[in-house]
């Protein structure tokens, strides 16, 4: 069975990058002890857009709904300071899903 990706698209205005990134340093860590979870990238734009890429890889689909509704959901739930959730830093987000159908890796010399 090929493993699926998801790729969370944010939309982030320039003031907001700084903050978007730091909240996820500062969650560095939780994704990686899921159940077949099997790669995380955060993706800066470079140029000509306000999206960032959110890639993770998952073994199945199962195992990706498993840490949606479970390690994800309580992340974003707790509040900051006070109790208070804070302010999204992305104004959009799509989340786009794929099967891996082809990878290549680099060849051991």
């Amino acid at each position: 069975m090929p493993s699926v990706v998801k790729i969370n698209v944010l939309t982030v205005p320039a003031e907001q990058r700084e903050v978007l990134e730091k909240r996820f340093a500062s969650r560095a860590g939780t994704v990686d002890s899921s159940d077949g979870f099997e790669w995380f990238e955060l993706l800066r734009p470079v140029e000509g857009t306000e999206q960032y890429l959110v890639y993770t890889r998952w073994r199945d689909e199962e195992s990706f709904q498993a840490w949606m509704e479970g390690p994800m959901k309580a992340a974003h739930q707790h509040g900051g300071e006070g109790g208070e959730r804070p302010k999204p830093a992305a104004s959009g987000s799509t989340l786009w899903s794929f099967e891996v159908v082809q990878q290549a890796a680099p060849k051991q010399g």
